[in-house]
């Protein structure tokens, strides 16, 4: 049998390249012959993530529509035309016999080439609420994974399978396993509750804010905060923290032993990316989801409500989260019983072995074409 070739695209956050990546690595694991290309948005996360995981990468020079200043999408246009040649030449040359969309700027343009050639694709569509970009491809789209329930709405029932969103591998080995360590790692103590702040892989100003406008309290409530600030607000926050205690809180631009983190986080502050829930959907974990409001159509909101509609997370909105995100935060991880009811609903909506799924999808259209 010949080796499989694939393209994955997409990208612009983590939400869309740690799936992108587990993808890639279960394919490979199971056909370690695979050739598998990456294509992204220039100057975008996965220009570097791609490499670093091993992966050979394009990158477009597409951006997304500038929805409030309309004059400014004459550019838009103009990289999107370069980026339609410039996948179609990417995609003639690579010849692969699929093409694989996981969101982000690239994957519309990709695919779209993709499909006029001829070229089965496969959809990973991560959220609740579908995007207008993936309801476009999803006329030519073979097959669409996705992480919810009810995405009738958005796409043909025939195409839809139901597979979850793939998480960062490394993740699941065994968090509860790892406690011990973990804390040694922090520097934190075993005997204090713990919570895990997270913005995303960029960061989150309105959930710093959060955190920095209550640092006395946080101080003085005894307990533990594992910070993730991102890269563009970790300077701010270092800066604060000089009058504070920094043995009971942990500040870090990026965290990179997650794995760690969330096996020591009593309670998880998050933004409502998909990847980001599905993640903590299978580790259990009681969270306050602040959902972003600069997410196109509002995904992350439609995210959070699908879990709040099953009493699977407590949300705050982020005009409300200066005032209320930490004094909700810290009243819940005090509360035992509240922890373990989130935790047991939330474990309820983890779809395992997603990555693994998503394979079977794509060996089966491969087999088809």
């Amino acid at each position: 049998m010949k080796p499989y070739r694939m393209i994955i695209s997409g990208g612009g956050t983590g939400g869309h390249i740690f799936p992108a990546i587990s993808i890639a690595n279960a394919f490979k694991e199971r056909f370690p012959n695979t050739e598998i290309l990456f294509v992204g948005a220039d100057n975008r996360m996965e220009m570097e993530r791609v490499p670093a995981a091993g992966y050979k990468i394009v990158g477009l020079p597409v951006s997304g529509f500038d929805r409030s200043r309309l004059l400014n999408n004459i550019k838009v246009i103009g990289r999107l035309i370069k980026s339609l040649r410039l996948a179609k030449k990417t995609i003639r040359e690579f010849k692969p016999d699929i093409a694989v969309g996981v969101g982000g700027y690239a994957s519309g343009p990709t695919l779209w080439v993709a499909a006029s050639l001829g070229i089965p694709t496969l959809i990973q569509e991560q959220n609740s609420y579908a995007g207008v970009t993936n309801k476009l491809l999803a006329k030519k789209a073979s097959k669409i994974c996705v992480a919810y329930d009810g995405m009738e709405k958005f796409f043909p029932a025939e195409k839809i399978v139901l597979t979850g969103n793939p998480v960062r591998s490394n993740l699941f080995l065994d968090t509860s396993g790892k406690k011990s360590e973990a804390y040694d790692y922090f520097s934190l103590s075993s005997e204090k509750k713990t919570i895990l702040v997270v913005g995303g892989s960029l960061g989150a100003r309105t959930i710093n804010r959060s955190v920095q406008g209550v640092l006395d309290k946080i101080a003085a409530s005894g307990i533990q905060l594992i910070w993730q600030t991102g890269r563009f607000y970790f300077n701010e926050a270092k800066e604060q923290l000089k009058n504070y205690d920094e043995a009971s809180i942990r500040c870090m631009d990026f965290v990179t032993r997650m794995d760690y983190a969330y096996a020591v986080a009593d309670l998880v502050i998050s933004r409502a990316g998909a990847g980001t829930i599905s993640e903590l959907c299978l580790l259990k974990k009681p969270t306050v989801l602040v959902p972003s409001p600069n997410v196109a159509e509002d995904h992350q909101t439609k995210n959070a409500l699908a879990l709040v509609h099953k009493d699977a997370a407590v949300y705050v909105a982020d005009k409300d989260a200066e005032e209320t995100l930490l004094p909700t935060a810290l009243a819940l991880v005090n509360d035992d019983n509240r922890l373990r009811e989130l935790s047991e609903h939330i474990a309820g909506l983890a779809l395992p072995d997603s990555a693994e799924h998503i394979v079977d999808e794509i060996v089966k259209i491969i087999a088809k074409a």
